[in-house]
């Protein structure tokens, strides 16, 4: 199979693209675009603006739409890119984000919430309360309610702001709404959903395929009629609206992917599509999944039972805060990327007993919207460059196995992506702490991941038996020179610093453990 395939990822902090030429086997095109940066009249940080409610994280759906548009308009100027032989499109969105549209496809909300929106704890409470308490939610949607997923948005909405529920006829996901756009908007825009994303709703279940009417009713009864129908993944929606293809010179042809969320495109531009691999990216949040043949519905509900893109499962856990802590310390000790590296090489493996727990923003895994950091076995001088950068580093991975070890697989081999993964101490402690060979993939994961899908899903639909792997083994490379394999002396410490992190996390939510943190610290020097 020969041809041109695009890949658009609607991130939190920027938009990117990615095109592939499979004939060639090679990526033809790279670009982003910056929200803060080149779209400045929106007003974001870090992507998105504050709400009126306390925790409150948005984005204006039209930012996405211009992101994109200068993105083709890049593209139609590339002068080694035919953008007319792209065959196929395919969007991967941030997971979570709610987009409501009225009658006549505009806006019934002027702002999304996104997935670090922390507004909607009550409505997560009154949800579980309505369907029954915590077990009966897992058996309805497969996963608990969290402020991150859509469900308490869209109660949210209704409690707080009824005139736009009102108003809304469609309710959208992030990538929903970019297909729709592309396919014509409100002249005839393909309004559907696919397995991906939608099991990040709360809304339906990934092991039935349904959503869940006990749910629905809690939140309003007749809120099934503003969903649209839930499409497989591995399947176009529609082509390309005229209206588009004639502005940036590209094809009526040009299919559209069903798209997916932004985790379950990332699996495939790492290469995470066979049992044993593990995605860890380091970003904004820090997200660690892996494919499973069979469905995973974690029955405390920490673990996200999601389905991936092409027709598998996708368990994943998520933690909220990650760059956030480790940005902070460089910027308290004026460090580059490299000094703290340095840093870090020069400090020893379980810092002495000292400890931070990384929940500054609240936290997504465990459920705690209100928490905040702790610092634990410090004395008043030790809050120095060398100790807390230590502790940081230490803190965030640890915050993200604490989340990961209950998933049933051991690591084969852990891909490695997202801005952190270039910091060879990063990636060093994913693979002592995870007790796994780690390697860093180049490349721009989710966008290149629906670049690949794009292609996998045209091939199967001219009817050529491919398999994604085969699709995928020229564009997801692995950085073999910065490949990091778990040393021994490490591994040893940390297995006891988890002990310690899951002692004084589980005392610190009121869950009783036989672990003694102050014995625990004293084995680790302090």
């Amino acid at each position: 199979m020969e041809g041109l395939f695009a890949g658009l990822d609607v991130s939190t902090q920027s938009c990117k693209l990615v095109v592939i030429d499979l004939g060639e086997r090679v990526t033809v095109h790279v670009d982003a675009v910056s929200y803060d940066e080149d779209l400045p009249h929106y007003g974001t940080r870090d992507g998105t603006v504050q709400g009126p409610d306390a925790g409150a994280s948005e984005s204006d759906p039209a930012m996405w739409i211009e992101a994109v548009a200068l993105l083709l308009q890049r593209l139609e100027a590339a002068p080694k890119v035919e953008q007319r032989r792209i065959q196929c499109l395919a969007v991967s969105g941030q997971q979570h984000g709610l987009v409501a549209l009225d009658e006549g496809g505009n806006l019934a909300r002027p702002r999304a919430k996104l997935w670090n929106d922390f507004s909607t704890t009550e409505e997560c409470r009154l949800l579980t309360e309505r369907v029954g308490g915590t077990e009966r939610m897992i058996s309805e949607v497969g996963n608990t309610q969290r402020t991150g997923y859509t469900a308490p948005k869209i109660l949210h909405m209704l409690r707080h702001e009824p005139e736009c529920y009102a108003r809304a006829t469609t309710l959208f996901l992030v990538h929903n709404y970019i297909n729709w756009y592309l396919t014509g908007g409100a002249n005839g825009g393909v309004a559907v959903m696919e397995p991906g994303d939608t099991s990040g709703t709360a809304l339906w279940h990934p092991l039935t395929g349904a959503w869940s009417q006990r749910v629905l009713d809690a939140i309003d009864p007749g809120l099934a009629r503003k969903l649209p129908p839930v499409e497989p993944s591995d399947r176009t929606i529609g082509t390309l609206a005229p209206r588009l293809a004639q502005a940036y010179g590209l094809s009526t042809a040009c299919a559209i992917d069903a798209g997916s969320g932004d985790n379950m495109y990332a699996a495939i531009g790492t290469g995470n599509f066979a049992p044993g691999i593990v995605t860890v990216s380091l970003g904004t949040s820090g997200t660690a999944y892996t494919f499973l043949k069979e469905p995973y519905v974690d029955p405390e509900g920490e673990i996200a039972a999601f389905c991936d893109s092409t027709g598998h499962h996708l368990p994943l856990v998520c933690v909220s805060n990650m760059a956030n802590g480790y940005n902070a310390v460089l910027e308290r000790f004026g460090m580059g990327h490299e000094e703290f590296d340095a840093v870090i090489a020069r400090t020893g493996a379980g810092n002495g007993g000292r400890l931070l727990i990384p929940w500054y923003t609240g936290e997504r895994t465990p459920d705690l919207p209100n928490a905040a950091p702790i610092y634990f076995g410090f004395a008043m001088d030790d809050f120095d460059r060398e100790r807390l950068s230590r502790a940081v580093l230490e803190g965030h991975v640890l915050n993200l196995w604490s989340g990961f070890r209950k998933l049933p697989v051991r690591p084969t081999a852990i891909h490695l992506t997202g801005g952190l993964s270039r910091s060879p101490a990063w990636c060093q402690m994913i693979a002592d702490m995870f007790e796994a060979e780690t390697v860093p993939v180049e490349g721009e994961g989710a966008a290149l991941g629906a670049a690949i899908h794009a292609a996998w899903v045209c091939a199967k639909e001219q009817g050529q038996k491919v398999s994604l792997a085969e699709v995928a083994e020229p564009f997801v490379v692995l950085d073999v020179a910065r490949r990091k394999t778990p040393i021994a002396r490490n591994v040893e410490i940390y297995r006891i610093q988890k002990r310690l992190y899951l002692a004084l996390s589980e005392r610190a939510r009121g869950i009783d453990t036989d672990d003694d943190p102050f014995a625990l610290r004293w084995r680790l020097g302090g």
